[in-house]
């Protein structure tokens, strides 16, 4: 098996536009019409995130300071020391993996949590 498409519910998507397409660099990919507004994202493979704008149900749960305790997408890119410094610029809270590898915890504006790992 392998990841057809992952959902992320957001409750803005020109915010979660900028940080996916500012932040990490995404294109988007074709959307068909559908009954609710959303932005789907092409990954490698024909693999795909899809944005759904949506109440956040998780809004007034508390989280963790360290996204590896949450649930969570990774991602391999061959961009993590460019999107590590575009995380600092726009000032997003980013947490280095705890099992001491090479991966990256962040959150979009919603609080879905994103690992970053180096391709190899």
């Amino acid at each position: 098996m392998k990841v057809a498409h992952i959902g992320l519910l957001v409750s803005d998507l020109d915010r979660a536009a900028a940080f996916y397409e500012q932040i990490l660099g995404l294109q988007r990919a074709a959307r068909p019409q559908l009954n609710f507004d959303g932005i789907w994202y092409a990954l490698d493979d024909g693999q795909q995130i899809h944005l759904m704008l949506l109440d956040n149900p998780y809004a007034a749960c508390d989280k963790p300071v360290h996204g590896g305790r949450d649930h969570h997408i990774a991602l391999h890119t061959d961009e993590f020391d460019g999107i590590r410094q575009r995380l600092d610029a726009a000032g997003i809270a980013c947490t280095m993996s705890k099992s001491g590898r090479i991966a990256l915890f962040c959150r979009d504006p919603d609080g879905n949590t994103l690992e970053l790992i180096p391709a190899t």
